[in-house]
């Protein structure tokens, strides 16, 4: 169930959370109902009693193949299933969004010295018993060499949103470094936890292309899995390291198996040959079945994509509100959930996930009513014709759909909704295309009418959506960001800047509150529902533990063992 638009190899969005106290108290995630509750459907919980040493291995399948082993250049998420082994961030964000140091000594707060009240300066320490793969310890220059490599113009960055405003960065001793923000942004937090990894200065200043290098296919980290081997188009192997300085790792070895056909991989799971269905999980008609099999376990969890039909809002008869309310008003979806979802998804009407601590409780609700859709057409003037197609001013109420080629549940959603919008005088054409075709400059620079898209509007944890709905975000009209919806909104822009610059909890929340509250009331996105993911664990392999703050759920595999 991967989103299209982790294909783009685009940064997904910023990210970000507050550095009060009270927070790393609490927790973001405070309703962190991840796992979907029922006798169905395993439940999660913490390793408890793991081995003394490694033990065993696991078999992770993947439908995708991992490619990019640099963790700062632009990949997708099975990609991330190899860095998250292989390397460390400064800190990491747990599922109930708490921050938990990691190559640091402890995340910085302004409680504790680490930020300055007004945000722009950062004091960071590190732990100095952290040792690369290879064995050269790991120190603040490390750190220092990964955001200027990041902020360097001629590397290819997967982005540079948040660390372009550090400057000034010193290395004040081997375990601490400090470095100032050209201004206050608040997000830089989740951005150094979701997907900021550091990266060995002693072996990539050599580099004289930093783009390419032997490094990219065998990578040095400082994770609690060291590189093995790469049989391309079969298999990763990801071996323990000994030397790791965090809490495990319990199996011996990490083997990634690539298995294209979804169909292909369950089997295999269901007769015992992987022992992790990967990232891409258990299509939907098989889940049901799945929750019978003896010595499975069965994860059902919340992702934080918005399946959503996204409008062109500079295409003709989408410019109206009316028009938006009314095709909004005339989808039937629970139905699209149950009959083609088996009733696994869960409506949604924000573009921010359910469990996240940002999240507007109490927005419109959806109502399937097509009596109020043609009502409202009729006050705002779309006149039904000879055909039953509506027309206003000479615009026929018709559009096309586009979605990819061959993904077969979205192709019969998009054959359910051109009946359910027939019957308010809207006409719906399918046009669809190639991945490779549709996420390009199709989709990027807004020639669609409508698309059929999954979006992780968030990184990490934070609201910050500046590059999805900032005015200044269109590429179609030469703005920076992914904004290809085109909308615009000088009410939206304040909120964005607002809440970027605010360190506050209740502050930020009551700001991106408003943000869903209009984002909503505009319709700048139709949502269909939160995202999804089933996948299977074998039983007796302890410690998965999905996280919506993360693109993947093989985040901490450094805590499973086998009972």
């Amino acid at each position: 169930m991967a989103d299209d638009t982790g294909k783009l190899g685009a940064p997904a969005l910023h990210l970000g959370i507050p550095n009060r106290r009270q927070f790393f108290q609490l927790g973001a995630g405070a309703a962190a109902g991840w796992t979907l509750s029922g006798n169905a459907f395993a439940q999660t919980e913490r390793p408890t009693n793991p081995p003394d040493k490694p033990r065993g291995q696991v078999i992770a399948a993947l439908s995708q193949e991992p490619t990019v082993f640099h963790p700062l250049m632009p990949g997708i998420e099975v990609d991330q299933g190899i860095w998250w082994q292989v390397f460390s961030p400064l800190w990491f964000i747990e599922p109930d969004g708490k921050f938990v140091p990691d190559l640091a000594r402890e995340v910085p707060t302004i409680e504790n010295g680490g930020l300055s009240a007004d945000g722009l300066t950062w004091k960071i320490k590190l732990r100095s018993d952290v040792k690369w793969h290879d064995g050269t310890p790991f120190t603040a220059e490390d750190v220092k060499f990964s955001i200027e490599l990041i902020n360097n113009p001629a590397f290819r960055a997967r982005s540079r949103v948040g660390h372009s405003l550090v400057k000034d960065i010193t290395v004040v001793a081997p375990d601490e470094i400090h470095w100032r923000m050209e201004a206050p942004y608040s997000p830089y937090m989740s951005i150094l936890a979701s997907f900021t990894f550091i990266v060995p200065k002693h072996i990539l200043e050599k580099v004289s292309d930093p783009n390419a290098s032997p490094f990219h296919n065998a990578p040095v980290g400082t994770g609690p899995f060291r590189w093995g081997e790469r049989v391309p188009g079969d298999h990763i192997q990801l071996n323990a390291h000994a030397g790791y300085h965090g809490k495990g790792p319990y199996v011996e070895r990490v083997v990634f198996k690539y298995i294209p056909d979804l169909t292909v991989l369950y089997t295999q799971f269901r007769t015992g040959q992987v022992d992790y269905t990967g990232l891409q999980g258990i299509l939907p008609n098989f889940v049901q079945e799945a929750k019978t099999l003896k010595g499975r376990k069965i994860f059902v969890s919340s992702t934080s994509s918005v399946e959503h039909i996204a409008p062109n809002l500079d295409f003709g008869p989408f410019t109206d509100r009316a028009v938006r309310e009314a095709l909004y008003l005339g989808i039937n979806k629970q139905a699209i959930i149950d009959a083609l979802y088996y009733g696994l998804p869960t409506q949604t009407e924000s573009f921010v996930p359910q469990q996240a601590w940002s999240f507007q409780q109490g927005l419109p609700q959806h109502k399937y009513d097509p009596a109020k859709a043609n009502a409202l057409l009729d006050a705002a003037g779309w006149v039904r014709g000879s055909s039953g197609i509506r027309e206003k001013g000479g615009v026929k109420l018709e559009f096309a759909n586009s979605t990819t080629a061959g993904s077969a549940v979205r192709e019969q959603c998009q054959q359910l909704l051109i009946q359910d919008w027939r019957a308010i005088g809207a006409a719906m054409r399918v046009n669809n295309m190639p991945a490779a075709v549709i996420w390009g400059d199709f989709w990027q620079q807004s020639k669609f009418n409508s698309v059929i898209v999954g979006v992780n509007f968030m990184l990490g944890s934070d609201p910050d959506v500046t590059p999805r709905f900032g005015s200044g975000a269109i590429p179609a009209k030469g703005g920076r960001g992914y904004n290809t919806y085109q909308y615009q909104s000088a009410e939206a822009d304040r909120l964005l800047a607002q809440g970027a610059k605010q360190f506050d909890l209740a502050q930020r929340k009551a700001t991106y509150g408003e943000l869903q509250k209009l984002i909503r009331n505009d319709l700048a996105i139709l949502p269909l529902f939160q995202g999804f993911i089933a996948e299977g664990v074998k039983e007796g392999l302890q410690g998965f533990r999905p996280n919506i703050n993360m693109s993947i759920n093989s985040w901490n595999m450094r805590e499973w063992y086998w009972a």
